[in-house]
């Protein structure tokens, strides 16, 4: 495995404070790509009729940044590799700024979808390094705190960010929703400049050492778990808004307040995966993914009504909030030692299948129905929780810090 090392942050010399707010500045800037990310998920269909192009064809905007992300995560990374850290995540917030902005601007779908291109660098470049900086930001005994507040990021984007996004689309049109993002993104790019230290890179990531990571049992296996997950979810979670608008029959409000009762579910969900994941791997693994093929089983039978989807969601939630830290303690278990290489494998693979899951579901949309959709999900949740039971019992060593 071949790496270059470079002298270590003293965070030691660093004061609390401004070291929990880097690790705040990190987690809003996780906050706006995950929240840009999914946020045509609530806004789907207006965008859709309003260029005139189908739920499936639409749903190509999530399609578009996970397969440019899966890309950009090592190619920039690589690229990058001597770059300082800080400089760099300000620069992919930025683009994040464009982007965002030129979709409220976008006068054709195709406009949209150049913009989410952009997204997708955003997305492989910011969280390939901002995922396994909290060891440099805070002192060592802080350092498993502080990477369960970065993740916090990822159901807060849920939470917040979608429902507030929908909720801004409904009252003032789809298009103010992104330039509410673009100036989020611009406010969280001056906080990261305010905050961060300079963090020249620790440890130069070359190609060797992927492809050392990529021979391990316990990364492939990291990767098949992973995949079948995301895919499940992303494959059904990015339709449910018109699944609850024409099987649910729920107004745009209620959509609202069924998606924030999800994110909501999706923050527990995610404190208690990465309490559990450190202890029992393959039981958090295998109870999140049980959890969704749960959820999405039942949803075509029981979520024809309000309450019934209400708690599948609730449900839903608890199970998805708990995949992105079980999925990178896997991979940080995997690489101790190369946590930024670690965090490339992750989000490549991540994004790969969230642009498959998309891509996927859009098909059988078109094809087919929503509620097959779901069905389709569930089985392919499952399969996650068969390939715990069969997998290899060792997750390898802890990451630092834990």
């Amino acid at each position: 495995m071949s790496t270059t090392a470079t002298p270590r942050t003293d965070v030691a010399s660093r004061t609390p404070l401004r070291g929990r707010l880097a690790v705040l500045s990190v987690m809003l800037g996780i906050f706006a790509v995950v929240t840009t990310e999914i946020l045509p998920i609530g806004l789907l269909t207006p965008i859709g009729a309003d260029f005139g192009v189908a739920d499936g064809t639409a749903g190509l905007m999530m399609t578009m940044p996970g397969l440019l992300a899966a890309v950009a995560a090592p190619l920039v990374t690589l690229a990058t590799a001597r770059a300082d850290r800080r400089l760099m995540l300000a620069a992919f917030v930025l683009l994040l700024a464009v982007a965002n902005f030129l979709t409220a601007a976008a006068t054709a779908y195709w406009l949209v979808l150049v913009a989410r291109v952009l997204v997708g660098i955003t997305i492989g470049g910011f969280w390939s390094i901002g995922a396994g900086l909290a060891g440099r930001l805070v002192a060592a005994p802080s350092v498993a705190r502080a990477t369960a507040v970065i993740f916090a990021a990822v159901p807060l984007g849920s939470v917040l960010g979608v429902p507030a996004g929908t909720l801004i689309g409904d009252l003032a049109g789809w298009r103010s929703a992104f330039v509410t993002m673009g100036l989020l993104s611009t406010g969280v790019l001056a906080l990261l400049l305010l905050t961060l230290p300079a963090l020249p890179p620790q440890r130069v990531t070359r190609p060797a050492v992927l492809r050392a990571l990529l021979r391990g049992t316990d990364t492939r296996f990291a990767l098949l778990m992973t995949f079948l997950v995301v895919l499940a979810h992303f494959g059904t979670y990015t339709y449910v808004t018109p699944f609850l608008r024409e099987i649910t029959h729920a107004g745009p409000g209620m959509v609202t307040g069924f998606l924030l009762v999800y994110g909501a579910a999706g923050v527990a969900g995610n404190f208690l995966g990465g309490a559990l994941v450190t202890r029992h791997p393959h039981a958090a693994f295998g109870a999140a993914a049980a959890t969704i093929a749960a959820a999405t089983a039942l949803l075509p039978v029981l979520g024809r009504g309000d309450a019934g989807a209400l708690a599948l969601l609730v449900l839903w939630g608890l199970g998805y909030g708990a995949v992105p830290v079980c999925s990178q303690t896997w991979f940080a278990r995997a690489a101790p030692h190369t946590p930024e290489a670690a965090s490339v494998l992750f989000t490549a693979s991540f994004q790969a299948t969230i642009a498959t899951g998309a891509l996927a579901g859009g098909y059988v949309v078109d094809h087919a129905s929503l509620r097959a959709l779901m069905w389709c999900g569930a089985v392919t949740a499952g399969l996650v929780v068969v390939a715990g039971a069969a997998g290899p019992r060792s997750a390898g060593p802890p990451p630092p810090g834990r």
